[in-house]
């Protein structure tokens, strides 16, 4: 019998060690004050800044879905990297808080250290536009468990915010203004949907489509709204947030407020990309299914004052964000939904 090795039954230490190697320095450029120790270690070290006076750690965690499934039809691994951060980074977000760091965990049949460096690099800048470190991950090869040439990815996230500063929605009410901040496509969800609308369309990825091709539109990374909503939160006072994900407007808004009120949106008030209107068409989709499974060009939802709302928006636009004022929060009757979209 030939003398075995963890090599010839499919997993290889090298290219693992190469892999980290290679993320080092996107790593690296990370690194934000609170990091100790550098990846590679067995754990991650990070120490809260003393400026802090009572604060508590906001924790996240998600995948990409079945948008990666594209990314190896496509060849396309560079961005799907900024997805996996922007899930869980808006999510922790909505509560106030800022992202400390982010531990990626990237699993597959065999490495292949070339795609791999691209999909981290690409967690890295997701990083980069969060302002928080990528502090450490893990990269598992996993012979028979995956597909050739697939793998999957999960991403943790954590932050931090003032006890007294946690936005958690308790305050909306009657009057308050819902503002809405763009979205850059379909981010991360709605993919499973997406595949079988071209698939039954007979479309091409690469066909010309909105200025680029129908690909290209699709990919598009997840928006990271954390650097323009942690600036908006030091002018205005903001209520409540929702990160528009799977479930879209009227189920993801619904999580924020608070018993006995309704967020009503004026479905007219924004400008939809172009992708929303050609799945639509496309895949003969009900507006209700539209709204309950894609953003539809909303990526994230804000809810201030009315007073504020004027302020808001300018301090957005200031930040790079296109804003839309989406509706008003009402008084809920009784067997009415929590979120609707007209």
């Amino acid at each position: 019998m030939s003398q075995l090795s963890y090599a010839a039954a499919g997993v290889s230490i090298d290219a693992g060690d190469e892999l980290v190697e290679r993320i080092k320095p996107a790593a690296k450029r990370t690194l934000i004050p609170g990091v100790l120790g550098s990846i590679g270690g067995f754990g991650a070290l990070f120490e809260v800044g003393k400026e802090y006076k009572n604060p508590v750690l906001v924790t996240g965690t998600d995948g990409v879905g079945t948008k990666l499934m594209l990314a190896f039809r496509l060849g396309r691994h560079d961005t799907v990297g900024q997805d996996l951060v922007a899930m869980s980074v808006n999510d922790i977000l909505v509560q106030g808080a800022k992202s400390l760091f982010f531990l990626d965990y990237y699993a597959c049949g065999k490495l292949d250290v070339d795609v791999a460096s691209r999909v981290v690099t690409g967690v890295a800048k997701g990083c980069e536009l969060a302002g928080c470190a990528l502090i450490g991950g893990e990269t598992a090869e996993m012979p028979g468990m995956y597909p050739e040439g697939e793998y999957d990815l999960a991403g943790f996230a954590v932050g931090v915010v003032e006890k007294d500063q946690i936005i958690d929605g308790t305050t909306i009410c009657p009057g308050d203004v819902v503002l809405g901040l763009a979205s850059s496509g379909p981010h991360s969800n709605g993919f499973s949907l997406i595949r079988k609308v071209v698939e039954v369309s007979g479309a091409d990825w690469s066909m010309p489509f909105d200025g680029a091709t129908l690909a290209d539109r699709v990919m598009e990374p997840t928006r990271i709204y954390v650097k323009s909503v942690l600036e908006v939160m030091k002018q205005v006072t903001i209520k409540g947030m929702a990160h528009i994900t799977g479930g879209g407007l009227i189920e993801n808004v619904p999580r924020v407020l608070p018993e006995g009120v309704q967020a009503r949106i004026d479905g007219a008030s924004w400008t939809r990309p172009a992708i929303f209107d050609w799945l639509e068409e496309k895949g003969n989709i009900d507006r209700h299914e539209m709204h309950r499974v894609f953003n539809n060009g909303i990526g994230m939802v804000v809810i201030v004052k009315a007073e504020d709302a004027d302020k808001a928006k300018q301090a957005f636009e200031a930040a790079g964000e296109k804003v839309f004022t989406l509706g008003s929060v009402v008084e809920r009757l009784e067997g009415e939904a929590a979120c609707v979209v007209l």
